[in-house]
């Protein structure tokens, strides 16, 4: 979503983190970066089901609102690794947090009346 100017912003805490991770998989790809630097392709392996175009857009939006650097090296074959900031890297108390929440679901939330989630597989 683009914001032409701040006076559009959300003033919710929220709504503004939606805003800065917005689209899916955004939580899942700063999930694995947590784990510490990877490549795009140790990053794909890692979300199957995940496009490289849609990777690709997360990773430059994610550079571009500083929480993750992109560094080249100048090696053949190229080699280019992905790492969280500090400002990235503050995102784990929520996704711990997260993944606690997560854990306490049962089962059955998940589970529609026709027998499946539909979800299994795809995160």
């Amino acid at each position: 979503m683009k914001i032409a100017d701040e006076s559009e912003l959300p003033s919710c805490g929220v709504a503004r983190f939606m805003l800065l991770c917005e689209g899916p998989w955004a939580t899942l790809i700063v999930r694995e970066l947590l784990h510490g630097p990877h490549r795009f392709g140790e990053l794909k392996n890692a979300l199957p089901g995940i496009s490289a175009h849609t990777l690709t857009n997360r990773l430059r939006l994610f550079e571009a609102r500083g929480l993750v650097t992109r560094t080249a090296y100048g090696e053949i074959p190229p080699r280019v690794v992905y790492e969280l900031t500090e400002r990235g890297e503050r995102l784990r108390p929520v996704l711990d947090a997260m993944h606690e929440w997560g854990l306490t679901i049962p089962d059955s939330a998940f589970v529609s009346e026709g027998g499946s989630s539909g979800l299994r597989g795809r995160v």
